[in-house]
């Protein structure tokens, strides 16, 4: 598991079966979305907060913008002085 704090968090746009969330924490967490979908389930089946949680993080969480620019490109079309 590679966590970057400095990557914020966002709901997904390509890796969405509803809302993006477990896409986004996929992407996030930097594990397989399908992981973090069983593991959703497993939360939300045995009588936990899953199903609260996926609609407030669904509120709360904003959508990825349309274009992020990857630390390689952005190193990759700056300037060079």
């Amino acid at each position: 598991m590679n966590i970057d704090l400095k990557k914020p968090l966002y709901r997904s746009r390509t890796k969405r079966s509803i809302a993006g969330v477990c896409g986004g924490l996929a992407d996030y967490l930097g594990v397989n979305e399908t992981l973090v979908r069983i593991a959703w389930l497993m939360l939300s089946g045995a009588g936990g907060p899953g199903l609260i949680l996926y609609i407030i993080m669904a509120l709360v969480v904003p959508e990825e913008p349309e274009f992020v620019q990857t630390s390689a490109e952005k190193v990759k079309n700056e300037p060079s002085t």
